[in-house]
């Protein structure tokens, strides 16, 4: 199949940029890494921001890419469309030749139409809405994580053939992310035909109270439940089942399998599962770049950081490779070259998702994520 190809579009806003066909090797080449880099959700942006630092670092230190040094323009989107669209905006315009980021799927989703206007490549370390790929309107865009059905099947499998539950409340935060998790799992499980969905409900994210559902997660009588959403939402959640005295399971997804949700929730992190990447602690590559973080931040990196360390890798590997900045060269690579990341050998298949990167359970133990599948 033939990889994907990106709209060559000389449009006044890419001449404005500053043309992406190509950098002379004394001209630094510029990528912009975007996300949430401040308010509750900053513990998915900045991992993403220091692990692309940390590999250009590396990069410029041994002479930059064919000789041009290599900038990184910081982009903070809080995980809002409506501030990603401006933070795309503001990259575009500084005339970057590829993006690492979003971090959050609305905000990406938001994003991918001005970028791809501007004819400029997006890698993602965490965006994980298939439409993003499977819709085939942003073949600009590419991420380093699997996408939402694949993580609600990891989900979904471990609920029923390891827990054995019999009766599932699913509970979701109304947004893309997980909305879209949510409708996968009610659709996986009503197609299994092993399990009753005995509730499916929305909340509203940043609520002090979320008791009015918890209520109805108890009157459901749910063995377990699997919640769509972000760690703020689902520590208050589970917190208070616990405070109920409930003991039903709770499962929640690759955005609560960080630190900061055990920081939050406490004691009633513990038992908690959530999907995530597969532990890659004893990669080489990860090693390196876990060390590095650690010298100067004295602490575990958090989410989303081996994915970033693959992002950023994928794209410089891509440039150098191609010898320019060229969209379409670098997709070439990015579709037919593996590079060599914490997740082992990867490439991308022809819609921009990884291969060679899943899913796997891990549950809290003595107050961290342990991988139990």
């Amino acid at each position: 199949m033939k990889p994907k190809t990106i709209c060559t579009l000389l449009a006044a806003l890419t001449l404005a940029a500053g043309s992406t066909t190509g950098a002379l090797a004394a001209d630094p080449i510029k990528i912009g890494v975007a996300g949430a880099h401040s308010g509750d959700l900053a513990s998915y942006g900045l991992p993403t921001l220091k692990a692309a630092q940390l590999v250009v670092k590396e990069i410029n230190e041994k002479g930059g890419i064919n000789g041009a040094q290599v900038v990184i323009l910081v982009e903070d989107d809080v995980c809002k469309p409506e501030v990603a669209t401006n933070a795309a905006t503001k990259l575009v315009s500084e005339g970057v030749h590829a993006v690492i980021g979003h971090i959050c799927s609305g905000a990406t989703r938001a994003a991918l139409p001005i970028y791809r206007e501007a004819n400029i490549l997006v890698i993602s370390p965490s965006a994980t809405t298939p439409a993003l790929t499977q819709s085939g309107d942003y073949p600009n865009f590419y991420r380093t994580i699997a996408s939402d059905d694949a993580e609600t099947r990891t989900q979904v499998d471990f609920a029923l053939d390891v827990l054995e539950v019999n009766t599932i409340a699913v509970i979701h935060d109304k947004g893309d992310y997980g909305r879209g998790l949510a409708e996968y799992a009610r659709q996986f499980l009503e197609e299994s035909g092993r399990v009753e969905v005995v509730l499916f409900e929305a909340i509203t994210p940043g609520v002090v109270d979320y008791s009015a559902v918890v209520t109805k997660i108890r009157r459901s009588g749910a063995e377990a439940v699997i919640y769509s959403g972000y760690h703020p939402e689902a520590a208050k959640i589970v917190g208070l089942m616990r405070q109920k005295g409930m003991d039903a399971l709770f499962i929640s997804s690759d955005s609560a399998k960080d630190a900061s949700f055990i920081r939050v929730a406490g004691a009633n992190a513990e038992n908690v599962y959530a999907t995530g990447p597969a532990d890659v602690s004893s990669n080489p590559v990860a090693q390196k770049y876990r060390e590095k973080f650690m010298e100067t931040e004295e602490a575990e990196p958090g989410a989303f950081f081996d994915n970033a360390i693959a992002a950023t890798l994928a794209l410089t590997n891509a440039i150098a490779r191609a010898g320019s900045t060229d969209p379409e060269a670098i997709a070439q690579i990015l579709h037919e070259e593996e590079t060599v990341t914490p997740f082992g050998k990867i490439k991308f298949d022809p819609s921009g998702e990884p291969i060679g990167i899943g899913f796997t359970m891990y549950q809290v133990q003595d107050g961290q994520y342990v991988q139990v599948q």
